[in-house]
């Protein structure tokens, strides 16, 4: 019966070990809010990382992709109206995000043309 105690101990501590990793892991996967109609046409698709730890990496990309697709879909074309990012640090909450805003257009479409993004400013200083 003594034998067995150490053993007993370890597979705890294994057990503790491997839940708390597989936690750790879980908080680190992105979440998508999948695409989201905003009106006439006109959708939009974010994707937040779980930590600081990936950084911005492929998120852009993959949810570009993912609105292409969706457009695709529906016989329609792409045409990316905005984007934003989350900027450094990552820590305390502030994740890496970034999300589109976009459109999905019949070819032809008066609306479907070259983009010209522009970061949008976060702050606005007015003199008055």
């Amino acid at each position: 019966m003594c034998s067995d105690l150490p053993s007993k101990v370890n597979m705890k501590k294994i057990l503790g070990l491997l839940l708390v990793t597989t936690g750790l892991l879980a908080g680190c996967t992105a979440t998508s809010t999948g695409i989201v109609p905003m009106g006439r046409d006109t959708y939009m698709i974010s994707k937040e990382q779980g930590s600081g730890f990936p950084g911005l990496g492929t998120m852009k990309g993959e949810i570009i992709t993912e609105a292409v697709q969706y457009c695709g879909k529906q016989g329609k074309e792409f045409q990316i109206i905005s984007t934003k990012e989350t900027l450094p640090p990552y820590i305390l909450g502030n994740y890496p995000r970034s999300e589109i805003e976009f459109m999905c257009l019949n070819a032809g479409d008066k609306e479907l043309q070259r983009p010209k993004l522009q970061t949008i400013p976060n702050t606005i200083i007015q003199v008055k």
